[in-house]
């Protein structure tokens, strides 16, 4: 007897970074690589047929490379010394004052930058338009210059949609349940390690909650 069974949940299995290759934890985990040439470059290079297909997205992308080619890149020196040089950079990148800093008189120390969607990169799909696309600009061009803009946003479980047509022509939707394990983000935790909560209060003594 055959049944249809609905999956619960999808689990993607990655291979272990060797530890000559760790460097490419940093870089891919600081969302500079999405407009980053040199870095993206080295991320094509991983995986050319990957890349080429438009998996621009480094954690399917490290899922799509085999144990053996990450070790075969591990052995190549001249790959190795452009991962770690590219790590050097990004930190100088995060460190070095820039053109924010350099700026007279009294500077806030962060921005806050409320959007309900920011376009980053489609690694994170929490944008549908233009809305979110200038917001994206925005907020890279904020880091290049050295702003301290912070993007204050929402997490839509779902994502945005996709469309297609039916047979009969009609328009059809599908939301793709997105797994926050699997994008580029990180709960925000306080020096105890626990997940730092903003408390709003609501009229007739209730409170809203929610993690950053």
């Amino acid at each position: 007897m055959l049944m249809d069974v609905k999956a619960i949940r999808r689990f993607t299995v990655r291979p272990a970074l060797p530890e000559r290759l760790g460097a490419l934890a940093t870089l891919t985990g600081n969302l500079r690589w999405s407009w980053h040439g040199p870095t993206r470059e080295l991320l094509a290079e991983l995986a050319p047929d990957a890349w080429g297909s438009g998996l621009h997205d480094p954690a399917s992308l490290f899922a799509s490379v085999s144990q053996r080619r990450l070790e075969e890149l591990a052995a190549d020196d001249g790959f190795v010394e452009r991962v770690d040089a590219l790590r050097d950079d990004l930190e100088r990148y995060l460190a070095e004052p820039r053109w924010y800093q350099g700026l007279s008189g009294d500077k806030p120390e962060s921005v806050a930058y409320f959007s309900p969607e920011f376009g980053i990169t489609a690694a994170l799909p929490q944008y549908s338009g233009g809305l979110g696309i200038l917001a994206g600009d925005h907020l890279k061009s904020a880091s290049d210059l050295g702003v301290p803009l912070v993007g204050v946003g929402l997490f839509y479980r779902a994502g945005y949609f996709r469309q297609s047509l039916s047979p009969d022509g009609w328009q059809q939707e599908t939301y793709p349940v997105l797994d926050p394990d699997g994008l580029p983000l990180q709960v925000l935790r306080l020096p105890d390690g626990s997940a730092a909560v903003v408390t709003l209060a609501l009229p007739g003594g209730q409170s809203l909650s929610a993690r950053v």
